[in-house]
């Protein structure tokens, strides 16, 4: 399938997500938080525990925060400045 030059090969868009989908998804909230339960006290494979602890986690408390710092040039920090513009009319 080829695409023609300027026009979308998806004229109507992503497909938008129906909420009949994600409310049938919710109805298995606590069924897959018991099997994830399951993989973390019994599977064979590190990573599969830690997976799914993981998953587990990030269902509970949100994923981490991350920590992000900017650096000028040559990595010194960054001072913002704030500009005040006072006019007299």
């Amino acid at each position: 399938m080829t695409f023609v030059k300027g026009k979308s090969g998806n004229p109507a868009g992503r497909q938008k997500e129906t909420g009949h989908v994600r409310e049938l998804a919710r109805k298995y909230t606590e069924i897959a938080i018991q099997a994830l339960a399951e993989i973390v006290q019994s599977a064979d494979k590190d990573s599969a525990r830690v997976a799914a602890a993981e998953a587990l986690l990030n269902r509970a408390w949100g994923r981490p925060e991350q920590a992000i710092e900017l650096g000028g040039k040559d990595g010194e920090k960054l001072i913002p400045q704030l500009i005040i513009n006072v006019s007299k009319e």
